[in-house]
C-alpha cells in the first residue's frame, strides 16, 4: 500500500513537471523576440516545435507503453526532456532551441500518455476520480509558478547579493540572455526525475479496453470516419485557440500597453493557467447541474467576449481580461473530449490516441497569428482565435453524442460501462 500511495505522488509530481516545462513559453516569449531579433512568424516556430512532437509522437507513445511499459516511457520521456533542456542551456542559439523544444515536447506527450493508467492502477480504480482532480491541481499550480519563477529570476539576475541560487544561474547564462536560466531549471529538474523513476519499482498496469491504443489499421479505419474527423479538428482547435492565446498575451501587453513582459507580462500568463485551472473545478460542479452542450456554448461565447475585451480594452481590462480567456477556455478540452468518446460505440482507446494528436494544433495556431501579424500587426493577427473558438462553439450545436453527461434529476442509464463524461472529465481534464 504505501508503494502505491509512492507511485501517485510519482504521477502527480510528473503532471507538475510536465505543465512546468509545457506553458511557460508565452512568458519567455517577448526575451526569445529581442534576444534572436525575430519576427512574429519565427516566434511561431518555438510552438510549431513543442507541439508538433505531440501530432508525431500521440499514438506511437501509445504502442510503446504497451509493448515496454510505463517505467521504460517515462524513463526516455524524461531522458529526451534532459537532454534538450541541457543541449540549448550549455548552446543558447535559436537552432538548438527549435531542436531542444522538440526533444522535450516528444518527451512530454510520451508521459502523457503513461501516466494517466498508472494513475488508475496505483490509487485505485475507485479513487481515481479524486487523483485525477488532485492531478489537474499540481499541473496548474505549476503553469502559475513557472512564470513567476520566471520573473523572480529575471528581476534578481544581475542584482546585488541575490543569493546563491540566482548568483550560480548568473554565471551560467550571457549577461543579455538572462531568461535562459530557466532552461538550467530545466534541464535539472528533468535529470532528477530520470534518478527518482530508476529508484521506484512500478507496479503491474493491466490496461482496460478504453485505454488501449489499437493498430495503425484501427487508427487508417476511424479516420475514415466523419465524427472521428469532426472531433480530431475539434481538439485541434482548442489546443490551438489555448496556445494562440496564452503563446501571445505576454508579446500583447508589451506591444500595446507598453508592460514589461519580464514581470506584469509574465504574471499575466500565470494567471491565464491559474484561471483555467481554477475553470476546471467550476466546470465539474456545472456539469453535475446542466448538460455539457449548454456549458461549452456559453463558456465558448464568454471567452469570445473575454478576448474581445483583452484586445480591445485598456492596459488594466487587458491584464484582466487576458486571464480570464484561460478561466471559459476551461471546460473545453474534457467536454469535447468527452462528447467525441461519447459519440462511438467502440475503439475509444484508438479514437483517444488520435484526438490527442489533435494537441498539434498547439504547433498550428501561434504560427498562423505569427505569421498574420508580421503583416497586418499583432492585434490583427489574434483575430485568427476567433475562428478557432468559432468551431469550438460550433460543436456545443453539432455534437450528438450517444450518451450524455448525467446531471442532478436526469434518469441517464450507464450502457454496458461507466458514464463516459464524468470519467472523461475527471481523468482526461488534463492536456
Amino acid at each position: 500500500m504505501k508503494g502505491r500511495f509512492l507511485i501517485v505522488g510519482l504521477v502527480l509530481l510528473v503532471f507538475f513537471v510536465i505543465s512546468f516545462l509545457t506553458n511557460i513559453l508565452g512568458a519567455l516569449n517577448p526575451g526569445i523576440k529581442e534576444t534572436f531579433h525575430l519576427e512574429f512568424s519565427s516566434l511561431g516556430f518555438m510552438t510549431m516545435a513543442f507541439f508538433s512532437a505531440y501530432g508525431v509522437m500521440s499514438i506511437p507513445s501509445g504502442i510503446l507503453v504497451e509493448k515496454y511499459k510505463e517505467k521504460k516511457v517515462m524513463l526516455l520521456g524524461f531522458t529526451l526532456a534532459t537532454l534538450g533542456a541541457f543541449s540549448f542551456a550549455l548552446f543558447p542559439s535559436f537552432i538548438v532551441f527549435l531542436v531542444s523544444l522538440f526533444m522535450i515536447g516528444t518527451g512530454m506527450a510520451m508521459l502523457q500518455v503513461a501516466i494517466n493508467p498508472l494513475l488508475r492502477e496505483a490509487g485505485g480504480e475507485e479513487n481515481f476520480a479524486f487523483y485525477s482532480v488532485l492531478a489537474q491541481l499540481f499541473f496548474g499550480a505549476a503553469g502559475v509558478a513557472g512564470p513567476y519563477l520566471f520573473s523572480y529570476l529575471v528581476e534578481n539576475i544581475g542584482k546585488p547579493n541575490p543569493g546563491p541560487m540566482v548568483e550560480l544561474l548568473a554565471s551560467l547564462v550571457p549577461t543579455d540572455m538572462t531568461w535562459v536560466a530557466i532552461y538550467w531549471i530545466f534541464a535539472v529538474i528533468a535529470f532528477l526525475m530520470v534518478i527518482l523513476i530508476v529508484t521506484i519499482q512500478f507496479p503491474d498496469v493491466k490496461r482496460k479496453e478504453d485505454e488501449k491504443s489499437g493498430d495503425w489499421t484501427t487508427v487508417k479505419m476511424l479516420f475514415k470516419n466523419k465524427i472521428v474527423v469532426s472531433f480530431f479538428i475539434g481538439i485541434f482547435c482548442y489546443v490551438g485557440f489555448e496556445q494562440g492565446v496564452s503563446f501571445w498575451i505576454s508579446q500583447f501587453l508589451e506591444t500595446y500597453h507598453g508592460v514589461n513582459p519580464d514581470l506584469a507580462g509574465a504574471e499575466a500568463v500565470g494567471n491565464f493557467w491559474g484561471l483555467l485551472t481554477l475553470g476546471c473545478f467550476f466546470g465539474l460542479i456545472l456539469l453535475k447541474f446542466f448538460d455539457s452542450k449548454m456549458i461549452l456554448l456559453t463558456f465558448s461565447s464568454l471567452a469570445f467576449l473575454s478576448l474581445t475585451l483583452g484586445l480591445f480594452g485598456s492596459k488594466t481590462v487587458a491584464l484582466i481580461a487576458f486571464p480570464m480567456v484561460g478561466f471559459f477556455a476551461s471546460v473545453m478540452w474534457s467536454i469535447i473530449f468527452s462528447l467525441a468518446l461519447n459519440s462511438l460505440k467502440s475503439h475509444h482507446g484508438s479514437f483517444a490516441g488520435i484526438l490527442c494528436t489533435g494537441i498539434v494544433g498547439g504547433a498550428i495556431a501561434p504560427f498562423i497569428v505569427g505569421g498574420l501579424s508580421d503583416v497586418f500587426g499583432l492585434k490583427f493577427g489574434m483575430f485568427f482565435n476567433y475562428i478557432t473558438l468559432a468551431y469550438i462553439f460550433s460543436v456545443g450545436i453539432w455534437a450528438n453524442p450517444l450518451i450524455k453527461n448525467k446531471t442532478m434529476g436526469s434518469s441517464n442509464k450507464k450502457i454496458n460501462k461507466p458514464d463516459r463524461l464524468v470519467d472523461i472529465v475527471e481523468t482526461e481534464i488534463i492536456n
